[in-house]
């Protein structure tokens, strides 16, 4: 029993405390959402729009062009290309992927799946989304201002980002919303981890929370450890910026005193690189789940993965030196991060076997959440093995700053993300908004984006192995790149294929929010799964249970042969039953 008592909410009667200034998670939830959907939406463009770039240099972006950039005949130009490359990253990082699976999902789930009424801080909820939201106001304000927005790269590494690499405010105010982005997260991380600890339902063990809370809640431990550091850094550069102040530069460039731009660079990725893990822990809980709901299977080795996936969280705040590399660290210490490195390989192994043992011998049901799934299983192998080369550092020296790395990480976060992201919308929809998304058209939505992403992401790992620098606005002045441009169109021509599949899924999600009639109710459990948060309606009620439930097994009680004819599942409130 939790220590204080949860209390049942009154349902809001006016459409501001209802679906503006909601305290309800699950409001919370579906406000993310849209932020993350919008934020890919606006990425995924300028991401066309670099693509374009590459392909076909000096040719006018087709239709926008001429819109945006009517100085130079509708073609992209350098600075704008700089520009685009810096807030592609930071979009799909910050704005789309980091509000769809832990804004989103963690607000919704959390919640749910442990069996409670709302988060333990329900006003300091409400306030993390509107501080999410300011900042977002304040990155694409600065879209609009006459020296263009930040340019200096999403890593932003000064000199790059002082007022010497970017004039003009946009750099300032970039650092400006990160930093609220930072506070914002930080509050909701606060919220997730106390959450966990405190509202568990009677009976739940941590082993007994569902895969996809636990990506959640170590992807929180990771946000409320390292979004200060990278806060404490961002703050330093707004100074080095507005106040004349030099933390991070050097040499001539710094007029008074001295700073170190090496600094910024180990401050960024001491939260760098725990972030690739917030990002990418909720999306690997979730198919966890995914996988054997659909396979009918208790997951394989369902505790080991919850520990694989806790040592990964603590390795993941040792390695990052091995972006570093080239930065003339000691010998010593580059050995010293190539080997913990390595050392996560080891972990990342275990939960990827018991993925495949989950799936073994499964009675597997192809419905769209679990194609993504298998999705992400085939992009985080592939994503994970390249790893490898970069973590090195004999081959790291060779590969660092080419396409290699871009093909890499896009297959590591974006592509695993975005298709667990996919997944658990499909999934969760019932819940969320009561109807079904058509199945027929998020099969043709995930097939059209997994062969575009391949195309793009595998296209980027082969340029990159020839060499091909990943900021240059135009690459093919040097002769010995002339002959990547048949490859950088395919790219291209993959990545408007990539595009274009997003359409049907926006068709899709709006129709069915705003326009589809179900002909029945929706079920409460339409997937046949265990978890508390399907033993209530479809969509949750208000107050998301009206007992508190009490849990008696785990997740993933599946394909009990002991089971009644015609049911292969078991509630967590349900005891286990044997023969």
């Amino acid at each position: 029993m939790a220590f204080f008592e949860q209390h049942i909410h009154s349902e809001p009667k006016t459409f501001i405390s209802k679906y503006i200034f909601s305290f309800d998670h699950k409001v919370i939830g579906k406000q993310f959402l849209w932020y993350g959907i919008i934020g890919l939406g606006l990425g995924g463009m300028m991401a066309l729009m670099i693509r374009w770039t590459l392909a076909f240099p000096g040719e006018a972006f087709p239709v926008l062009g001429h819109l945006l950039f009517p100085s130079t005949g509708g073609v992209v130009p350098p600075d704008t290309y700089a520009m685009l490359f810096t807030m592609h990253g930071t979009i799909m990082i910050f704005y789309a992927i980091t509000p769809i699976l832990i804004g989103a999902f963690g607000n919704y789930l959390i919640p749910l799946q442990i069996g409670a009424r709302d988060m333990v801080f329900p006003l300091l909820n409400m306030l993390s989304f509107w501080i999410a939201a300011a900042s977002a106001l304040i990155l694409v304000a600065s879209l609009c201002l006459p020296l263009g927005a930040a340019a200096g790269g999403w890593t932003s590494y000064p000199t790059l980002s002082t007022l010497i690499g970017s004039p003009g405010a946009g750099q300032t105010l970039w650092s400006l919303a990160l930093f609220l982005l930072g506070v914002s997260s930080t509050m909701g991380a606060v919220n997730y981890i106390t959450t966990v600890i405190v509202l568990r339902a009677p009976g739940m063990g941590y082993f007994d929370m569902p895969l996809s809370v636990w990506g959640l809640w170590l992807t929180a431990i990771l946000n409320a450890i390292f979004l200060p550091v990278l806060g404490a850094g961002l703050l330093l550069l707004i100074f080095d910026r507005v106040f004349g102040t030099t933390f991070f530069l050097a040499g001539a460039a710094a007029t008074t005193g001295t700073g170190d731009p090496i600094l910024y660079q180990h401050v960024f990725w001491i939260f760098g690189h725990p972030e690739v893990y917030i990002l990418i822990l909720p999306a690997w809980g979730i198919v966890s789940d995914l996988l054997s709901f659909f396979a009918r299977k208790p997951a394989f080795g369902a505790k080991a993965t919850a520990l694989s996936m806790t040592s990964i969280t603590i390795l993941s705040t040792l390695v990052y030196g091995h972006h570093m590399y080239t930065t003339q660290m000691s010998p010593l210490l580059t050995q010293t991060f190539m080997t913990l490195t390595m050392t996560i390989s080891i972990p990342s192994a275990i939960f990827f076997a018991n993925w495949l043992g989950t799936i073994w011998k499964g009675s597997i049901r192809f419905d769209t959440p679990m194609i993504f799934s298998l999705g992400v299983v085939f992009v985080f192998g592939l994503g994970g093995l390249t790893g490898l080369y970069l973590a090195t550092v004999t081959t790291d020296l060779y590969l660092h700053d080419t396409y290699f790395v871009v093909g890499h990480f896009h297959y590591t976060m974006a592509a695993s993300v975005l298709l667990g992201g996919y997944a658990a919308i499909y999934f969760w929809m019932p819940k969320m908004f009561g109807k079904f998304l058509n199945e027929f058209w998020g099969k043709v939505h995930f097939w059209i984006t997994m062969i575009g992403l391949n195309g793009v992401f595998m296209g980027m790992m082969i340029v990159g192995y020839a060499g091909m620098h990943r900021r240059l606005y135009n690459p093919f002045v040097y002769e010995f790149m002339e002959k990547m441009i048949p490859i950088n169109t395919f790219i291209t021509y993959s990545a408007l294929l990539m595009g274009l599949g997003q359409i049907p899924f926006v068709i899709n999600f709006v129709y069915t929010i705003f326009f589809k009639k179900e002909k029945e109710p929706v079920p409460n459990n339409p997937w046949n799964v265990g978890t508390l948060e399907w033993t209530i309606p479809s969509p949750s009620p208000v107050y998301n249970f009206k007992e508190i439930p009490v849990v008696k097994c785990g997740p993933h009680e599946l394909g009990n042969p002991n089971l009644p004819e015609g049911k292969d599942f078991q509630y967590q409130t349900e005891e286990i039953v044997e023969a």
